[in-house]
């Protein structure tokens, strides 16, 4: 499609833009040191001691520029000397021909203090001028929107004013979005020192994969490890069903969505690269018309890996882009995370196979929801997850949009997929 072209898909229109040429390899990157919370302490530092200098400054009435080193905060150079650089000849993220090379999207509900700090470790990463950052706020009511706006006047906040979901804000901000790299972070993230960088010369060496993940860090500095998965498989359903999974977690045979006991620390190509951390081209994702909408939460960026896959990209983990995840900032309370968790499944199972064989892994998933609430019962467990999602599948079995609809008691306007 020529530049400048857009097409739709599920109501949302997609603009198309030219490529821009890689310029040389980048190998051999120093590997990560183990970060953990006292590094996210350091962070957090570090933003603390910035901002009370430029309040002190402001005291003052002198600039941030004024009486600091010449090499540190000098001005930037021409179109032209952004042009003539080498995209990963060292330092920061540079602009190309006028446009940032990257475009950050967010999508934060009700996650203030996090998406505050998320977007500070991102412009401390690659420096404002260089990387576009659109937050998407679905409704938020405790006071985001003023409070990113106020913080970071430079960036791009869209106010939507009510909850769409994570795909249709991802591809809004997609919308609006001008670089021609565009990376999905979670708000509940930290990027690290040189996190986005490795992403972007990454893709730049090997643009051959398409998709790209990094490594995930717990706020204690442990492996998380939903950076990443395998792909659903009758097979991984009858473990999860049988209780293999749980039983043998960890293992390449009964626990395949794990991926095994790979710690996430090698170049490899994976199944599912999640949203959490999600690099791509915008002409690929505009090409794969973007996150499916018809999912409200949970399962959009699998079936979005899977799709990728079968369209011939090859999602890939790089280790060195790392990020430390508090894992569901946005979702409030775990008894509805778990029914949107079991309405994404439900839901990709139904768009990713043919009707017969989604119908057997839902009964798969659906027997192995009963065992856990019986033995959650069984043994006199006070968290009770497992069990109320068994007495809500009702709410989840059929997926979305019906599941939106039940769990948040209000209309859906997405549309029907077939059973």
């Amino acid at each position: 499609m020529p530049a400048g072209t857009g097409s739709r898909h599920h109501g949302i229109e997609l603009r198309h833009h030219p490529r821009h040429p890689a310029d040389g390899p980048a190998e051999d990157r120093e590997g990560h040191r183990h970060r953990g919370r006292c590094l996210v302490g350091r962070i957090r530092g570090r933003h603390s001691r910035r901002d009370d200098r430029c309040r002190r400054d402001r005291r003052r009435g002198r600039s941030r520029d004024e009486g600091r080193p010449a090499g540190r905060h000098r001005r930037r150079g021409s179109r032209q000397d952004h042009r003539n650089a080498s995209r990963r000849g060292g330092g920061r993220l540079i602009v190309v021909d006028g446009s940032p090379a990257l475009s950050v999207i967010i999508v934060s509900f009700n996650t203030r203090d996090s998406t505050v700090e998320c977007v500070r470790s991102v412009i401390d990463d690659a420096g404002v001028a260089d990387v576009e950052i659109v937050v998407v706020d679905n409704g938020s009511t405790d006071g985001s929107v003023e409070a990113l706006r106020t913080a970071f006047p430079q960036i791009v906040v869209d106010d939507t004013g009510e909850n769409l979901g994570f795909a249709r804000a991802v591809n809004r901000g997609v919308h609006q979005a001008t670089g021609e790299l565009v990376v999905l972070l979670n708000p509940d993230t930290v990027a690290l020192p040189g996190s986005l960088r490795a992403l972007v010369d990454f893709e730049a060496a090997h643009p051959e994969y398409g998709v790209y993940g990094g490594r995930t860090l717990t706020p204690a500095g442990a492996l998380d490890p939903s950076s990443c998965w395998g792909e659903p498989t009758l097979w991984s359903m009858f473990c999860f069903a049988t209780m293999l999974s749980t039983v043998f977690h960890g293992s390449k045979t009964f626990d395949p969505e794990s991926l095994g006991r790979w710690q996430r620390d090698s170049v490899r190509e994976v199944p599912i690269v999640t949203g959490c951390l999600l690099l791509i081209r915008r002409d690929s994702y505009e090409s794969l018309g973007g996150l499916d909408e018809r999912f409200f939460l949970y399962g959009e960026d699998a079936e979005f890996s899977i799709r990728a896959r079968r369209q011939g990209l090859r999602p890939v983990i790089v280790p060195e882009a790392e990020i430390v995840h508090e894992n569901g900032g946005s979702t409030s309370g775990s008894h509805r995370k778990m029914a949107m968790i079991m309405a994404g499944k439900t839901t990709m199972f139904r768009l990713i196979w043919p009707r017969g064989r989604a119908r057997v892994a839902i009964g798969l998933l659906l027997v192995g929801v009963f065992v856990r609430a019986a033995l959650e019962t069984a043994t006199r467990r006070p968290r009770r997850t497992w069990s109320v999602a068994w007495a809500t599948r009702a709410d989840w079995l059929p997926g979305y949009p019906h599941a939106e609809s039940a769990i948040f008691g209000r209309p859906s306007i997405r549309e029907e997929i077939a059973p």
